[in-house]
């Protein structure tokens, strides 16, 4: 309460356009120039790409664009309560300069920000110094009105807007259209919110973009609903043709060793012996099952000794690296856990591999960074998405969570599955 009765006041109403004339003239002077050499520098690499040397420049550059603008997004949110998120497109880990140039000039937000530095050298410009101008050009005026004009009298007067002042009456009629201004001054703060409003209409996604962001986010989604009624269907037919049907043939065997056990005890024993194994077996297809669902190493020891425990039951030579700053969240590592089992079983199954790598790696980035995994084998390769390997179903579960698929397999080998999970 007491911060809106100060804001209220004139005396917080004063400082508010003060700050907003002052934050108005920073934004146009002090950022134009990193606008224009930006932008300049970025054109030039732009055009250098075909000849190779923009390949090494353009991701710096764009880089330095990326940094400049997330600026401005931070100075939006602070100064003027305008929220714009960024949406930009995750870059490869360890790509060369030309992969990364290509992945950069492919992302949309990149060429956004270039088409903001436009706007910001121009119309941008000009809505960041009006704010200043409302509080600096009164206070002009009225200088002028009390006796500025005189040093330019011998030169042809003075001119104050549309006011020539050659005079002190025409420096008082200068000084009633400064103090008529100076009533505007109160719209600082919203002209400096328009210009961060101009910011956010242009560095924000267009329509198109969204729209296409829902069609893949509905499309993945269903995936996702498809993908867990299989899964429960396939959990109904385990227990309907394994541990439920041994349990009744055991509750079967228990009623006839409740009638033989006076009269042929010998015969009891030997159904109880069946018993017995037949409830050992059905405890071992259940924990097979809760395994399949989610295993308890995953959800007790991370992804980490998961992959590494999943590794250690496969019939061929297997290296893990594990380097992992933490834990993701439980449907992300499990997501990662099932995505490289079904890797792991295409390895073995089609490639003819006599040794597989595994790398994991989490990329500290904003919002939780990313969870990257490498599966590698020295099979024979020929592997590709779609193929009826089980990399497609790979690639939707992923695309659950905003994952991408990639899978480099020549013919002759090596075959190398890339997947790349955001942690948030």
């Amino acid at each position: 309460m007491t911060t809106n009765t100060e804001s209220g006041s004139p005396t917080g109403r004063a400082r508010a356009v003060a700050l907003a004339a002052g934050r108005g003239f920073v934004l146009a002077l002090v950022t134009l120039p990193p606008a224009v050499v930006l932008y300049t520098l970025t054109l030039v690499s732009l055009a250098l790409v075909p000849v190779g040397v923009g390949a090494y420049t353009t991701p710096w550059l764009l880089t330095g664009v990326r940094v400049f603008a997330d600026r401005r997004r931070m100075l939006a949110a602070e100064w003027a309560g305008v929220r714009i998120p960024a949406s930009y497109r995750p870059l490869p880990e360890g790509a060369g300069p030309w992969a990364r140039t290509y992945a950069m000039l492919r992302d949309p937000a990149v060429w956004r920000d270039l088409r903001w530095l436009q706007v910001d050298m121009t119309a941008g410009f000009v809505t960041a110094l009006l704010p200043a101008a409302l509080v600096l050009y009164p206070l002009e005026g009225l200088a002028v009105a009390a006796g500025l004009w005189r040093p330019f009298s011998a030169s042809g007067g003075y001119w104050y807007g549309f006011v020539h002042v050659t005079g002190q009456a025409s420096a008082l009629a200068a000084g009633a259209l400064a103090v008529v201004l100076l009533g505007l001054s109160p719209l600082a703060p919203r002209l400096l919110a328009a210009h961060f409003r101009l910011t956010r209409a242009v560095l924000g996604a267009s329509q198109g973009e969204l729209a296409e962001r829902v069609r893949v986010l509905t499309e993945t989604r269903r995936d996702a609903v498809d993908t867990s009624a299989a899964e429960l269907r396939r959990i109904e037919r385990d227990l309907h043709d394994g541990a439920q049907a041994r349990l009744v043939a055991m509750g079967m065997d228990l009623g006839t060793i409740e009638a033989l056990v006076d009269r042929d005890p010998a015969k009891a024993k030997e159904l109880l012996a069946r018993t017995r194994r037949s409830s050992a077996d059905a405890l071992t297809e259940l924990r097979d099952l809760v395994r399949g669902i989610h295993p308890p190493v995953l959800a007790e020891r991370g992804l980490g000794d998961a992959v590494r425990a999943l590794a250690l039951r496969l019939p061929v030579a297997t290296e893990v690296n594990v380097e992992l700053s933490g834990r993701a969240d439980a449907p992300v590592e499990s997501a990662a856990y099932f995505a490289v089992s079904e890797v792991l079983t295409n390895a073995v199954k089609h490639s003819g591999a006599d040794r597989i790598w595994i790398d994991l790696h989490q990329a500290e980035e904003e919002r939780g960074g990313t969870l990257r995994i490498s599966v590698t084998d020295n099979g024979r390769g020929g592997a590709v998405i779609g193929a009826g390997t089980g990399l497609a179903g790979v690639e939707r579960r992923l695309a659950t969570f905003d994952g991408v698929l990639a899978v480099s397999s020549p013919a002759g080998g090596p075959t190398m599955v890339t997947m790349e999970i955001p942690c948030a």
